[in-house]
This record gives structure tokens, sequence and C-alpha cells, in this order.
């Protein structure tokens, strides 16, 4: 809901337990004035207080009065270079080669439903969902516009924010940084939470108390990356999963960015978050504008897993578009692991007989199909089928698979290019490589230049004819390196800061044509596993593979993580064969099943390979996943322990929106002798039901939530347990 309060210009936008306020002074500096647990309104701006600070410039407006500066009060959308010395939001090269932005308040807008944001993307809302608030900020002497935009989503307590910048002078100005968040709290006595790693462990939480100067993260690969997400929180010292102010941003952009806090000399703490200044200068000819990527926010009074379950049910409801919607998804096999370049189309057909009986019943075909592709150092770029592998192509293949029961999907890197193919041979132009210099390799291939509307339609034209060949229901779009050599030669000198942001709105241009032609295709995203795991790729792509790590007890930890932003049915998680090709561990099937059902659930084999054994824990391990897919993908996640903390198990919970049902998972640590007896307790029960577990026992929700439930003795390394609650 918001509220207006046109006379003194205050805005109040309030969810379900949240408010958030921002106010237009007297001298129509937009400043922030409040963001926490819901309150009764108000203007609350006699929480800004102001004083004479030393080396702190006021404004001429302010005239005599030195206690008002720009670099002690919580600004909305802080500028620079006229006073205020922190943290900036926006950065203006203007033509007299000055750098600076000052910002004042001129109007607001009001809107029933959710904006939307052309190119980008976003959270969707209707009328009966959304509201949306846009204020109106000028630069008189840049003749700069600057608008932003909140959209509120009262029941998910979450706001998302964007901004547009307009040239409205006649002469070009510069864009040199413009993030899409600001958020000034006016208290430093937080902690910051970044998702932080690396290729094959990705988004381990690192939790730190803000520090006096800047701390933060961010990306100039090209990808919002292995290394750091694009997913921060503030939080209280003493938060935790069911207590404590914590506060979640998100930013739905999936190349290069940054997110920084500020603790300023006076305990202020300012957050901003937005496309990474590196190498970004953006021209603003007369008329012209730019939109920055949406960020999102969601607050939490209670900890982090209600903060959580908002972001969890917002992506899934408003942002995802899934061709599966009110579905079930299938369960997949993909040949990766088991065969890599090696494999034909009897091969194939023959993983197809052996997977259908198991009851999985979807066939991914990953790479080495196309071009000259026996290994990763030639044939990327050309997108037609290896006759030599595949005789007759896919429409001799797939009617194949079809027949055993089982769908086709295919694996395509459309962003890269090998330089032993066709395709570079004839547009060696088309990569990105820097003037006078020889590009740096990854996986010994380059990246195309999808900045460019020409390289992206080839690129199009080739894999619209691969998917319209045959009955191809799943694809995944992978990427294996990050950006270097990053040269446009379609653009002049003075536009290259420009190269980077084209090329991810290309990416998206071309995932969203591909939504469009083929909206019966479930797209999963990937980038070498984890390495573009983001909001922005979820828009499009409704799934994403979590990490290129397949072991069981790694991931636990990747997935602990990914799910303090992201929901459980976004995380590609699969079965794989022991020992685990990235830490040679071996755990039990049963183990790898439980892990790989805190995802989208797949299988990653040879099922060839498997015992009689396996098979039959393959099929109950499938029936079971299908039986409570609703429960599982689409219930509330609660995060019952901290891996990280190298506890003697690992557990979880899915509960239903009613609360009726729940599945409790675990998975055991390191065995010792003479081990304590222990006693999980779970939660998100409702206390007033009595449950039955697994068939079984019976138990009130008070019980369960407050006493617990007795944990066996487990008996080796890394087993696993599941209870299924009922209520009755």
């Amino acid at each position: 809901m918001i509220v207006l309060d046109k006379k003194n210009k205050v805005f109040t936008l309030h969810t379900q337990n949240t408010t958030y306020q921002m106010k237009a002074d007297q001298y129509n500096v937009l400043i922030h004035t409040y963001y926490g647990p819901r309150i009764s309104g108000g203007d609350l701006s006699y929480l800004v207080r102001y004083a004479d600070r030393a080396c702190a410039p006021n404004p001429v407006e302010a005239g005599p009065d030195r206690t008002y500066s720009l670099n002690t009060i919580p600004q909305e959308y802080s500028t620079c270079g006229v006073g205020d010395f922190r943290l900036p939001s926006i950065e203006l090269e203007l033509p007299c080669g000055s750098c600076s932005a000052d910002l004042r308040y001129t109007g607001f807008e009001l809107r029933q439903g959710k904006y939307a944001l052309e190119g980008l993307p976003a959270f969707r809302g209707t009328d009966k969902d959304a509201e949306t608030l846009v204020l109106l900020l000028e630069d008189t002497a840049a003749q700069v516009k600057v608008e932003l935009y909140y959209g509120v989503f009262e029941e998910y307590d979450l706001i998302t924010r964007a901004v547009r910048v307009v040239n409205q002078g006649g002469q070009t100005v510069r864009l040199r940084q413009c993030t899409s968040l600001c958020l000034d709290l006016l208290r430093t006595d937080l902690d910051l939470i970044t998702f932080n790693g690396c290729h094959l462990m990705e988004r381990s939480p690192d939790r730190a108390p803000l520090r006096s100067g800047v701390q933060g993260v961010g990306s100039v690969r090209g990808t919002s990356s292995h290394q750091h997400n694009p997913f921060v929180i503030l939080c209280d010292h003493n938060a935790d999963e069911d207590h404590g102010f914590c506060c979640g941003a998100m930013l739905l952009y999936s190349g290069n960015f940054q997110a920084q806090v500020e603790s300023s000399q006076y305990s202020n703490a300012r957050l901003v978050m937005g496309i990474n200044p590196h190498q970004f200068c953006w021209t603003l000819e007369p008329g012209e504008s730019f939109t920055a990527p949406e960020g999102a926010l969601v607050c939490s009074p209670s900890g982090f897993g209600q903060m959580s379950r908002q972001f969890h049910r917002s992506i899934r409801e408003h942002l995802i578009q899934d061709p599966f919607q009110g579905k079930r998804r299938p369960v997949l096999i993909n040949n990766w692991e088991a065969t890599y370049f090696n494999f034909d189309a009897d091969k194939l057909v023959n993983f197809a007989k052996t997977a259908a009986p198991l009851g999985i019943e979807l066939l991914v075909m990953d790479d080495g199909w196309f071009g000259k592709r026996d290994d990763d150092n030639s044939g990327l770029g050309d997108w037609t089928v290896n006759q030599k592998k595949l005789p007759g192509g896919l429409e001799a293949l797939v009617p194949r698979i079809r027949e055993l029961g089982m769908s086709f999907g295919i694996w395509i890197e459309p962003e890269m290019v090998n330089e032993d193919s066709q395709f570079y041979r004839e547009h060696p132009d088309w990569a990105f490589r820097i003037p006078n210099r020889t590009p740096a390799r990854g996986r010994n291939q380059l990246v195309l230049d999808f900045s460019r509307s020409d390289v992206r339609a080839h690129v199009y034209r080739q894999i619209k004819a691969v998917l319209s060949s045959a009955d191809i229901t799943y694809v995944k779009w992978d990427m294996n390196r990050s950006l270097s050599d990053v040269w446009s030669a379609a653009l002049p000198a003075r536009r290259q800061g420009e190269v980077f942001h084209r090329y991810i709105l290309g990416v998206y241009e071309m995932l969203d044509q591909l939504r469009r032609d083929f909206p019966y295709i479930l797209i999963e995203g990937c980038a070498g596993g984890g390495g573009r795991f983001d909001a922005g790729m979820l828009c499009y792509t409704p799934q994403i593979w979590c990490s290129d790590n397949t072991d069981a007890i790694d991931r636990l930890r990747i997935q602990y993580g990914t799910s303090f932003g992201y929901p459980i049915s976004a995380m590609g998680a699969h079965v794989s064969a022991v020992p685990n090709e990235a830490n040679g561990r071996v755990t039990p099937i049963g183990t790898r099943g439980v892990a790989a059902m805190a995802g989208t659930f797949g299988y990653e084999m040879d099922p060839n390979k498997t015992s009689p054994e396996e098979k039959e824990a393959i099929k109950e391990q499938v029936a079971f996943f299908k039986e409570h897919y609703d429960l599982i993908q689409r219930g509330d996640y609660y995060r019952l322990t901290d891996p990280f903390q190298n506890g003697p198990y690992t557990a979880w919970e899915h509960v239903s929106p009613d609360r009726r049902e729940a599945l409790v998972s675990l998975v055991s640590g390191t065995i010792h002798a003479a081990a304590p007896f222990y006693t999980l307790q779970l939660k998100g029960l409702d206390p007033q039901l009595t449950y039955q577990v697994n068939g079984e026992g019976i138990w009130p929700g008070d019980v369960l939530m407050n006493a617990g439930y007795p944990l066996p003795v487990f008996w080796n390394d890394y087993q696993s347990m599941q209870l299924l609650l009922s209520a009755i």
C-alpha cells in the first residue's frame, strides 16, 4: 500500500510486515527516513537530525545554516560532486567536463499495477497485487531528469526499485555510474552478509560486521560470476533464522555488478547496488534515456527465514516465466558426466531404454552433438547436427527417444565460438578482440559480440532451425568463460564503455525471443555451473544449474547458501555417479537422492552402469519426488541447520502453504564412536495440528517444533533420512 502526504511531500510504502518511507525536504532533496518493521506511519523525518559538522559543505539554499549538508543526511538516491562525499548513486559527465549530479524532487506519479522495463528483467504484477510509485528528480544545471520507480508487492514484503535517466538538454551527457538502488540507514550496528566462492563451490555465506569505510562485492567478469552473487543482506548482529532485523537486496542483472556498503563517520550506513562502474560509460544524446536494471528489497523483522521465503514466493509467482506453471516439470537424465563427448545416437537410445522404466522422463543430450565437436577445442558456433554421431540428425534420433516414452532436450552455448569452426573462419570480427592484441582464450574459446544484433541474428537462426527440426522440449543454455578483450567493432571509441551492458541486453533479447518462439520449451541457465545464478537470468530461465559440483555433501553447502535468496524450484540439482568427479567422494545413492531433491531433481550418470539395487533405489526416488513434487518445489522452505558449522548433520524442511504437510530431509556428517543422542526441532508447522510421521508415530505440531523429534543413531558417514508429516 502506498500512502501519500502531498502537503508534506512524504511517501510511505507499506507491505504486510514492513514500512519504507522517504520525503522531499525543504530544499527538495529526497531524503530516506525509515525502512523496517511495519508501523502506523506519519512523518518520520524527525529521525533525521542536523548539526554543524566540520568540512561538510552546505548547499546554497541553506544560506547561513551550517547544520544542513548533503554529506550528513540520508538520501534516497545519492549524488556526487556537490557536497556528498559518500558512495554516489549516479555520476554524470557533463559537456564542460565536470563529473557531478545534483538532484532535486519535482513531482510524483502513482499507478496501479507494476511498472515494466523494456529489454530488462523485472518482477511482474497486476492491478490486484502491485502498485507503482514514480518519484521525479531533476538536475536543472545538467538538464537531466531521473525517474525513481518503486514497485510494491504488499503480500510479499517486496519493494522493487528501478531508475531511468533522461537527457532533457541539447548537449551530450555521459553517464559514468547509475546504480539501481540506494539505501541509507541511520545506524551502522549491522552485519553484511555476501555470498562468495569459486567454480565448484559457489555462494558460501560470508558474514562480517560493518566497519568504517567501504566494503562490498562485485564482478567485472561480464557475468554475475561464481565468485560473488548480486544478492546481499544487512542485518542485526544477533539476527538468525527466526529472530532479528534483516534486509535482503537483490539485483536482477547477469553482468558486471557492484554492491557496496559505506559506514560513514557519523554512524550511518549506505548501501548502493547496480551495474559495476568499471569500464562502464553510457552516452546520452539529447532526448535519449538509460534504464538501470531492477533491484529488489525484502525486509524481515523476524530473521532470515522469513526474508528467504518472501523472496522465494516472489520469484516463483512474479518473476519466473515457467512453461510448466501449475504442472510438474519432468525428471531428467543428462549424459554429460557419463559420456562427455563420446556418444552417438545408439548410445543415447540405450540410455533412454534403461532410464525410462525407472520413471525418468526427459533425456538431455549435452555438449558434443554439433559441428566438428569431439572435444572442447573446436566446433562452437557451428550449430548444425554432427551427422557422424547422429545419422539423419535430430529428425531421426528424437522419435526413437519419444517411442520409449521420454522427451528430449539439448545443450547449447550460443555466446561462444572456437577459432576452429566454420563460423569463426567466416566471421572472425564477430568475436571480442581488442585491436592489435591477441585475445585471451578460456576453454580454448572466444566470446561472441552479443552487443551486435547481426551476430545475435546469425546465431539465433542456426539454433532456431535445430529446435524446429524435432520435438525438443528442453534447452540447457551454457556459458563457459568470463569476458575478456571486450571491444566491439560495431561501436565508435567513445561508446566502448557501453559494450559490457549491451552484451547482457543482447543475451536477454535472445533468451526472450527463444522463450516467445518456443513457449513450451523449458530453458535451464548455466554458466560453467553456477557462474550466472541471478534473478536476471531467472526471468528467462526458470531453473539454473546450481553448480558443476554434483557431490552431494558439497551440494548441501552450495544449495544452503543459494537458498537465502533463490527458491528450490530454481536450483538445478542431479544425482551423479560415485566416486564423484569433483572430489572423489563416495556417498550412498539414497543420500545423493535426498540432496538432489533440494533442487529441481534429475540424474547425471550412465543408467546402464548401475546395479539392480541402485536401479530400484532410483525408481523409488523418482516416484517419491513425483508424488511430493508440489510440497518440495512450491512449499515454504526452512533451513533447520547450517552445514558450514560442521555439525553432526544437515537438515532442511519443506512445508505446504496450508501447513498440513511437511517433508524433513537430513544428511549426516562424519560419524564418531560414542555419539550422543540428537533431537531435531522442526519449524513452520501448525501448533494446533497433530501430525503423523512416516505413516506411524503421531505428534502434536507444537511438540515437534519445541521439544523436537528424536533422531536415530547413524552408522557410517553421510547417511540420510526423510520424515513425511501429514496432519490428521
